[in-house]
């Protein structure tokens, strides 16, 4: 969207605004007052999500998705190793399988986009 002229601002607005909709049901049924910590600990949060949506919607912007696309696949690892580092939670092997799976693919579909662009950029010289 952005390559069609729309803010970046505007496009992480929508995002945020329609996932605080999708979520405010599960808030409106099942709702529990937040001590002051957590509070902070959710603003926290937010304005990190917000300036990590600033960074993939410019991302977006100034390169094709089959090339970034591989490193948004990352947050699986970052999330897996915050985990481990902030709650000690250690993943089982059905976890681990699931990063190689994901992470891996990413890459080699990654590699397999530029494999068949390099191949027709070559029928197009030749």
């Amino acid at each position: 969207m952005s390559g069609r002229g729309e803010k970046s601002a505007r496009i992480v607005f929508f995002f945020s605004a329609f996932s605080t909709l999708a979520t405010l049901p599960f808030l409106i049924f099942d709702y529990h007052p937040m001590t002051l910590w957590q509070t902070a600990c959710l603003l926290g949060a937010g304005l990190a999500a917000t300036l990590g949506q600033f960074g993939v919607t410019l991302a977006y912007a100034h390169a094709p998705a089959k090339e970034i696309s591989v490193f948004d696949y990352t947050q699986v690892l970052f999330a897996a190793l915050l985990g481990f580092m902030l709650f000690g939670q250690i993943p089982d092997l059905l976890s681990a399988i699931g990063y190689v799976v994901i992470c891996g693919v990413s890459v080699l579909m990654f590699f397999y986009n530029r494999m068949l662009e390099s191949q027709t950029e070559a029928r197009e010289k030749g």
